[in-house]
């Protein structure tokens, strides 16, 4: 839950009717996590997401007009608050890659469990990141070496670069604080000298400037 104590207030984009269902009613059973808002496409997404104005979006990559990237794209040309979790069955890396480079907060196959989803949608709004296991590998083996170039060039210490490393992989604050010793508070410093650095705002945007070098 927030530190706030307020729920996380979380739209869904997806054409699936019992698939957003499904995501209503745990969004709405969970304690922490509210559903304001359900469409079943872009356009209606477009039309209706700047008024609702969540802190979330679950986004399909499939949807019937335009794509959930197309979607994502023309959103932050309005507004950089809302979050986005692109939450699909695409796991090729030229779509991962694109979703990055759109916005996109986070990247989860459609198969997440309920409560990694739930973790997941917390973790972004912190933040975070994630990204389901199996995108995080496709990410490292396709731009595992240019990786390496854009963290020396743009000064990254070893520390930074572990952090940034973890990050591409989709780890959580918590789970890089585990790995490295350290506290949740020190990873956040740590990230906050990455996107200065990177001369970049959020955790998408270093992820993707990482990546493309």
């Amino acid at each position: 839950m927030p530190e706030t104590g307020n729920p996380i207030r979380t739209a869904i984009v997806e054409d699936d009717r019992m698939v957003r269902e499904v995501l209503e009613i745990l969004l709405n059973g969970s304690p922490g996590f509210t559903c304001v808002a359900a469409y079943g496409t872009g356009e209606d997404a477009l039309n209706g997401l700047p008024d609702v104005n969540p802190d979330v979006v679950l986004m399909d990559i499939g949807l019937p007009g335009i794509s959930g990237i197309e979607c994502i794209t023309r959103l932050m040309e309005q507004s950089h608050k809302m979050l986005f979790i692109m939450l699909t069955i695409f796991e090729d890396a030229d779509v991962i890659f694109q979703s990055l480079s759109a916005g996109a907060s986070g990247y989860l196959l459609k198969q997440t469990p309920p409560a990694k989803l739930l973790e997941a949608i917390e973790d972004v709004y912190h933040g975070g990141s994630p990204m389901s296991r199996e995108i995080a590998r496709k990410v490292i083996q396709s731009f595992q070496h240019p990786a390496v170039t854009a963290a020396s060039e743009n000064n990254l210490t070893n520390r930074e670069e572990e952090i940034l490393t973890y990050l591409v992989k989709g780890l959580l604050y918590k789970e890089i604080a585990g790995k490295l010793f350290i506290g949740v508070e020190t990873v956040r410093t740590h990230i906050r000298h990455i996107y200065e650095k990177l001369q970049v705002r959020t955790r998408s945007e270093a992820i993707v400037k990482y990546l493309n070098k």
